[in-house]
């Protein structure tokens, strides 16, 4: 059963104006409902405008990792001498677990599936930080789902690895079976021991990176069009095509690949190359919070053009950076930013905002910017309330162009300047993953949504002819998918917690709905039967401590303690 959430909760003012018992009891009933805990946490602070007491959200959206791809020993690593991250020549780090980290943690290691006892056709291997940069994998609607093999989690090799990489990516058959641990994700490890971290959420679908990305911002990937290269709508055959699949008579259907946003002049690789797009129907959380009046942003590496639209051509999203591998990687990825699929949030030529004052509000950009506009308003007063950052592709931690070292430069480097703003006190930062890529992970979630098209294997199908239903309708939607990373990073979070309720991306949209009271999306989203993250969250008391990491290498550089001023370095 998904943890209930209200419409709406009481305001501080309105709590404050009942009466004796009513009064208690009111207060009692609203944080019994959302989960929450009672009452504010610091005196003096108006929380009118949010359920809790966060009133900055920051999520950190990244590229393609299973939960037991980076967890799969946690919290134990090798700490083997003399090693260096691939393309830096730094020490590794070494990692070092709290005494109080939790023992029930669902890993490989703690469900006995370590080499030699997994029942995989190749065992699990440990991927040290010089072979950091790997091959990509297969993470198809359907691939991933006949991984799964009945639910037997066996088939991952046959089914999803890719082993044959390119100039100095790493490979080996059975590649997906493969795991990094603290010396690699040092970071990603010291923000679990340091806040809270989930072992028990899930990709809202099957699927690659469009899916997740539009689940994490309208839990609905039903309600697409297929489109031209120039624009135009295609009528498509009845199971539709790579872009949209199993379209009505209208042509609206499904997206489980990752066709390009057609509200969005730098698709098709800057228009390199030509194939067909998608747009969405349907309201997005930027439509939501809109309505509100809440402030808000998606910021992406790459997204300023390095050619400006003009008036018979589109604009252009070339810049690129080099990755731990020595390739270089272009930075823009379409098909990353959900909302250029809906023109109501959609920012066509990649305007820049007219000035730093629209950053996060109505205007030209209509809220959609490069990362560089997040650095100018993170330490101000005009920082959004809810802010989505993108990573460029060589630091979004994807296989093949990205890599663990340079996606951890970019978190650790985001979260030390959220950590160093003026609004810490009171943001919470989650840092979640669009998709598995493939990799394996043992846990199978038990179907919630189920579906039995053509591009469905025995998993999702199966679970049809059982009955479980078919939200709205809408086929293509089976899941939830593979099993993510989810660390919450906040001064609420709790400390080296370990949450076992079960989410998936539009848990990360509810709690957003939830806290700024814009209501739901509507027409079978996902968000209305989306597990509640609540619980790793204390809202009756603020942390006085400041974790920051090393920006390189992860390993925690200080611990600052608000009240008393101590600083303590090391780990």
């Amino acid at each position: 059963m998904p943890h209930p959430h209200p419409v709406r909760l009481f305001t501080r003012k309105r709590v404050a104006a009942a009466t004796g018992a009513g009064a208690l009891a009111a207060s009692a009933l609203t944080a019994g409902l959302f989960g929450f805990g009672a009452g504010p946490a610091t005196a003096g602070e108006n929380h009118d405008s949010t359920a809790t007491p966060i009133k900055h959200v920051v999520v950190i959206f990244q590229e393609n990792v299973s939960f037991d791809h980076y967890f799969a020993t946690y919290p134990k690593a090798a700490n083997t001498p003399g090693e260096v991250q691939q393309g830096t020549g730094t020490q590794a780090a070494s990692f070092t677990a709290a005494r109080n980290t939790p023992k029930d943690i669902n890993t490989l290691a703690t469900a006995g599936l370590l080499a030699p006892n997994n029942p995989n056709s190749a065992q699990p291997a440990r991927l040290s930080p010089m072979q950091a940069v790997t091959c990509d994998q297969d993470h198809g609607y359907a691939a991933e789902q006949n991984a799964y093999n009945g639910g037997a989690m066996d088939k991952f090799v046959q089914f999803t690895s890719r082993d044959a990489c390119g100039t100095n990516q790493y490979g080996r058959p059975g590649l997906t079976m493969d795991y990094y641990d603290g010396n690699t994700v040092t970071g990603i490890w010291n923000y679990a021991q340091n806040y809270s971290m989930s072992d028990n959420h899930f990709s809202t679908v099957f699927g690659p990176s469009t899916p997740g990305a539009l689940n994490l911002i309208a839990g609905q990937t039903h309600g697409a069009t297929e489109y031209t290269p120039a624009g135009q709508p295609v009528a498509t055959a009845a199971a539709g095509s790579s872009a949209v699949r199993q379209p009505d008579v209208n042509g609206v259907g499904t997206v489980i690949n990752d066709p390009d946003p057609v509200h969005d002049d730098c698709s098709n690789n800057s228009h390199a190359k030509t194939g067909n797009l998608a747009g969405m129907a349907g309201k997005n959380i930027g439509d939501l919070l809109n309505a509100r009046g809440t402030s808000w942003g998606w910021f992406q590496g790459g997204f300023t053009p390095t050619t400006a639209a003009t008036a018979t051509t589109p604009a252009s999203c070339l810049s690129s950076h080099t990755n731990a591998a020595g390739a270089s990687v272009v930075d823009y990825s379409p098909h990353h930013q959900p909302f250029q699929y809906y023109a109501s949030t959609a920012n066509p030529h990649h305007l820049a905002p007219a000035s730093d004052a629209e950053i996060g509000h109505n205007g030209q950009a209509n809220h959609e910017y490069d990362l560089t506009a997040f650095n100018k308003v993170v330490n101000t007063d005009n920082m959004p309330a809810v802010s989505f950052l993108k990573a460029g592709m060589f630091q979004d931690g994807h296989a093949a162009y990205s890599d663990p070292v340079d996606e951890q430069n970019f978190i650790t480097n985001a979260v030390n300047q959220i950590q160093k703003s003026k609004n810490w006190k009171n943001t919470a930062v989650v840092l979640a993953y669009d998709d598995s890529d493939g990799w394996y992970d043992h846990v199978a979630a038990k179907v919630k949504n189920s579906s039995n098209a053509d591009d469905d294997a025995a998993w999702c199908q199966n679970a049809a002819a059982s009955g479980i239903p078919m939200a709205g309708g809408y086929a293509d939607r089976c899941g939830p998918g593979p099993r993510q990373p989810l660390v919450v990073i906040s001064p609420y979070a709790k400390k080296n917690f370990v949450d076992h309720t079960q989410t998936d991306q539009a848990s990360i949209l509810r709690f957003i709905e939830d806290n700024w009271h814009t209501g739901q999306i509507g027409d079978a989203s996902a968000d209305a039967t989306a597990g509640s993250v609540s619980a790793m969250f204390n809202f009756d008391k603020r942390r006085n401590d400041k974790v920051l990491l090393n920006e390189q290498t992860g390993a925690v550089a200080s611990i600052t303690n608000a009240g008393n001023g101590n600083n303590n370095s090391g780990k």
